[in-house]
């Protein structure tokens, strides 16, 4: 028997995405399956990489150091990361993230883009990237003369430091000295770009320091300024015989510049001279770390120039370049012959040597502004101060019409200091400013403790009925104490931003500075013991002015007047009450030029607002009502800033 089996076709179907049965042998039914999950849609990703360094994802699917794409699933949650390559930081991610953190959740059918950051990493600098120091000592003034009102022109002018809780040391409004009448005489404001020089000598800082107890070496009341500006004055026939001119100051509209760049760049409340006397003894710490018992000059008819190691003869030894930078006198000679006589190195034998073999060391102001702006500085700068043609800011010896003017020396600073920051030698320069001593202007801080600088611990040169004759024991007597604080700031690009030190330090830090940065020995046991200006002032790493501020051009506005009162007196004494006195205004000698004296009384709006002092005068008369129910009559005659008052009882 022959049976026949019929075969159906097999058929696959797939019916809303349900896969059915196959059908054909068996009983011919057909049973569907369980149904599979819905369809799962993706998202794209891509990343774009700057710089250098790489991109990664949680979940993986991103790492690249380009640019690269990746799929993610539908409602995924991406975080990415960023690792910046060699010298490169991470920036942040822009993009569909922002900041430097970034976390995606991605939609099923967009694509979406980060981009990555990286910035090359600025270099990694230590002292090396300073190639060029340039050091200018100005002339005489001390700091609180000059920088005792730095916070309010921080507050004016919208300076950090207004706000973020920098302190600085200066004088209070309340502090006083007494001039020879016995009157205290507070800070006020100077009005007159000249003025007459106290003395900053030996003897007279000793008396600035400590008026009745001059060597007691720890209590420094700061009290002999005017006592001694009043001597000073009176010895050499100046104007300003009762001293007051020795508590005057300047404010940021008249040094603007000064204070913008103090304030921009880095200063110091707590910067010294190196010893307690005049410019001389001073500036050879500055060129030799000593001065070799020194507190007075060197005598041309007595006294050898000094054999001692000076900064230059360090550097030469060394094979560091360095020039001695000099202005011109009133004559333009520019040759070495004309210049060296203007360099404080010619207390040193070393000069000699320098004048013979090595002239081209020499060379003018007008060669250091073409060597800035070429960029063929040595890796040494001194400046020599200008005062022979009134550009040091040194306080004037004689009463002549037209004498030196601060605001001139400080117009010719910024000259330099402004063809630095534009010049190409910028980039890695560092320009320090500073003064030799304080002149004699107050300064309500005292000296601070120093190192002798070598055996020599007791000045040499004493002369006979000297302060400190045959005293060796008290310390301030010796090299034991600095001078008074001076301003300084200090210009570079890697000066840190609107700093103020506190580390206390006299100035031949910057020898050891210089030494620090050419790897050089310490001249002597005074700058060795100095502490690091460049850990102390400059950010080396982030170089924070490479690209430097633009600062205010100096005002000159301010008149030139040396005149001061010498006494307002009143007659009667006592003054009648409803009846009237005579007010006469007295200077110590005749006026070189016409001066305003003005005016002020207590009660008040009994005197005219001001009056005259002709040239050639040496006084004037006002007469005034004396009101009924006073006791005491005062009147006070301002002349640039310089306030004298009289007073009488009123019966």
């Amino acid at each position: 028997m022959i049976y026949v089996m019929r075969v159906r076709p097999l058929v696959l179907s797939v019916v809303y995405g349900w896969v059915l049965t196959l059908t054909g042998c068996g009983s011919g039914s057909s049973k569907p399956s369980s149904p599979p999950p819905p369809q799962i849609r993706s998202a794209k990703l891509t990343v774009n990489v700057t710089g250098s360094g790489t991109a990664t994802s949680t979940p993986a699917g991103i790492n690249c150091p380009s640019t690269c794409t990746a799929d993610f699933n539908s409602a995924t949650t991406v975080t990415l990361s960023a690792t910046p390559g060699s010298g490169f930081n991470f920036s942040g991610f822009s993009g569909a993230c922002s900041g430097t953190s970034c976390q995606i959740t991605l939609s099923a059918g967009k694509n979406v883009s980060v981009t990555v950051t990286f910035a090359q990493a600025p270099p990694q600098r230590d002292i090396t990237a300073i190639n060029h120091i340039i050091v200018l000592l100005q002339e005489n003034r001390s700091f609180d003369h000059y920088f005792s009102h730095l916070p309010d022109y921080w507050t004016k002018n919208n300076f950090p430091q207004a706000t973020n809780g920098t302190t600085f040391d200066v004088e209070s409004p309340n502090v006083s000295n007494l001039d020879p009448q016995g009157n205290a005489v507070v800070p006020y404001s100077l009005q007159s770009a000249c003025t007459e020089n106290p003395s900053p000598s030996w003897n007279e800082s000793h008396v600035d320091r400590n008026w009745s107890d001059s060597m007691n070496g720890t209590l420094a009341p700061m009290d002999g300024f005017v006592h001694t500006a009043a001597g000073d004055a009176s010895g050499f026939g100046l104007y300003d015989v009762l001293g007051h001119r020795t508590m005057g100051y300047f404010n940021g509209d008249q040094l603007n510049y000064y204070y913008f760049m103090a304030s921009s760049f880095a200063t110091s409340d707590a910067w010294f001279s190196p010893v307690l006397s005049r410019t001389h003894p001073n500036r050879m710490y500055l060129y030799a770390a000593t001065s070799a018992g020194h507190v007075y000059p060197l005598s041309t008819s007595s006294s050898q120039p000094l054999p001692n190691q000076t900064i230059f003869q360090l550097l030469q030894d060394n094979d560091v370049s360095w020039k001695i930078y000099v202005h011109p006198d009133s004559t333009g000679c520019t040759s070495p012959s004309c210049l060296a006589p203007y360099s404080y190195l010619n207390q040193f034998t070393y000069y000699q040597e320098v004048l013979k073999d090595m002239p081209k060391q020499f060379a003018s102001t007008i060669q250091l502004l073409s060597d800035l702006q070429n960029g063929t500085l040595p890796q040494v700068s001194f400046v020599e101060p200008a005062g022979y043609v009134g550009l040091d800011e040194h306080a004037t010896d004689k009463d002549v019409l037209n004498a030196p003017n601060v605001q001139s020396a400080a117009a010719y600073v910024q000259n330099i200091v402004d063809t630095l920051m534009s010049s190409p030698s910028w980039k890695d320069s560092l320009f320090i400013l500073t003064y030799d001593e304080g002149g004699g202007f107050y300064d309500h801080m005292a000296p601070h403790t120093a190192t002798p600088p070598d055996a020599v611990e007791f000045p040499t040169d004493i002369p006979s009925g000297d302060i400190c004759d045959s005293n060796t024991s008290s310390p301030v007597c010796g090299f034991f104490v600095t001078g008074f604080r001076v301003p300084v700031i200090v210009i570079s690009p890697f000066t840190k931003k609107n700093y103020v030190s506190h580390a206390a330090m006299d100035y031949t830090a910057i020898l050891k500075l210089i030494e620090t940065r050419f790897k050089l020995p310490s001249l002597t046991a005074r700058d060795a013991a100095q502490p690091d200006m460049a850990s102390e002032f400059l950010d080396l790493v982030d170089a924070p002015w490479m690209t430097p501020p633009s600062p205010p051009k100096q005002a000159r506005t301010l008149p030139c007047i040396l005149e001061t009162l010498n006494a307002v007196t009143i007659t009667p004494n006592p003054a009648l009450a409803g009846g009237q006195a005579t007010v006469t205004l007295s200077l110590a000698k005749a006026a070189i030029q016409d001066v305003t004296v003005e005016l002020s009384s207590n009660p008040t709006a009994l005197v005219p607002p001001s009056v005259s002092i002709t040239t050639g005068s040496s006084s004037t008369t006002i007469t005034v009502n004396v009101p009924t129910g006073i006791t005491y009559l005062t009147i006070t005659g301002t002349i640039g800033g310089i306030p004298v008052s009289g007073s009488v009882s009123v019966q």
